[in-house]
């Protein structure tokens, strides 16, 4: 087996490694950032649905509150206004979406899902989350949730305390049998914000593959430098070298000198193999007179 073929097996299983290490540490961190970009997407939409809950609870609501005895306008809720907003956002991007999940809502649009259920009931059993991250797949692909907890604050039960309590047009509008029974500070409700992952998926999977298409590109290169300096400076030589020494060694000393030029290490040896060359002659010549 070859010098030079073993060096290349040496570098081949080197390299390999280095790219196979290489790939897993880019991959992970670029998955990664996929997670933060969508995450951070989630976590603005979710800002967004609080600002128009915030704005309808201080702005709309005081405006049509004296209304509220002789009929119920649902643009006044800001759970309300926070969905329909995102309603109208939904139908130029239909793979994102905003829902609040109860589990007894008054409007039957906002019940809960098995799997939204899931995540209420774990605010519920663990009061200190304020926050619920995860996957999971739809029909458009896989998307990234992010849960937020919804609790029945004092002056939501002037509506969901009782039917008997609540307006008319209320219970008018919706019937007295759903959206009561609430408790204050009670886990009534999640805000659920869906945010795809396929396409920051993607450009995290281009990008793995730019990256690994760009490393084996490298180290083609320098496999094939290697490979020339090696045979240049050292496989050249000392085929020379053990060209010279065989003829030498079958006695004919008029070949040409071992060669002078290389490597340092090389040109050592080939100094060497020159004085044992005129040693020999010297012999050679004293056995001959």
């Amino acid at each position: 087996m070859s010098l030079l073929f073993r060096i290349n097996a040496a570098l081949g299983a080197v390299f390999l490694i280095a790219a196979l290490l290489a790939g897993y540490v880019c991959k992970t961190m670029l998955e990664a950032n996929a997670q933060r970009e969508v995450l951070a997407e989630a976590g603005l939409m979710m800002d967004s649905a609080a600002a128009v809950r915030t704005y309808t609870a201080k702005e709309i609501l005081p405006l049509i509150s004296a209304r509220m005895k002789e009929e119920f306008p649902p643009q006044s809720v800001p759970s309300y206004a926070a969905t329909q907003n995102f309603l109208s956002f939904h139908e130029h991007h239909p793979d994102y979406a905003y829902k609040e999940a109860t589990l007894n809502p008054t409007n039957p649009r906002d019940r809960a899902t098995d799997w939204e259920s899931d995540i209420i009931q774990r605010f519920r059993n663990d009061a200190q989350t304020q926050q619920v991250i995860g996957e999971r797949d739809t029909p458009m692909g896989k998307s990234l949730y992010l849960a937020r907890p919804i609790r029945a604050k004092p002056e939501c039960l002037v509506c969901h305390s009782t039917p008997s309590a609540a307006p008319q047009s209320l219970t008018a509008r919706y019937g007295g049998d759903n959206g009561f029974g609430w408790q204050a500070n009670e886990i009534i409700a999640a805000q659920i914000v869906s945010v795809p992952f396929a396409s920051a998926a993607a450009n995290a999977n281009r990008e793995f593959r730019a990256f690994m298409f760009l490393l084996t590109g490298v180290f083609a290169a320098a496999f094939l430098v290697v490979n020339v300096l090696l045979y240049q400076l050292v496989v050249r030589p000392v085929r020379r070298i053990a060209l010279v020494a065989d003829q030498v060694s079958h006695g004919d000393m008029s070949v040409e000198n071992f060669p002078q030029r290389g490597a340092t290490e090389i040109v050592s040896v080939a100094r060497s193999f020159d004085r044992m060359r005129k040693s020999l002659e010297k012999a050679l010549r004293m056995l001959g007179s």
